[in-house]
């Protein structure tokens, strides 16, 4: 794993840390694969690219905000 990667990787966490503390999100963690992340979204593992974890979470928590 590169430095960009860790880097992303650590943003991930924090915001799923966050979604989970907002009950946004049941669960989170590492993926299978390096590339990829965990989410359980509305009872559902999602194996996501890191890339698109990030973009999940980051509208996830728009989306909790304006609502």
């Amino acid at each position: 794993m590169n430095s960009t990667e860790a880097g992303i990787r650590h943003e991930i966490r924090q915001l799923a840390e966050e979604a989970f503390h907002r009950r946004l999100i049941s669960g989170h963690g590492d993926g299978p694969d390096l590339e990829e992340y965990q989410i359980v979204y509305q009872g559902k593992p999602r194996h996501l690219p890191l890339e698109q974890a990030r973009l999940f979470l980051t509208n996830l928590l728009h989306r909790s905000q304006i609502h």
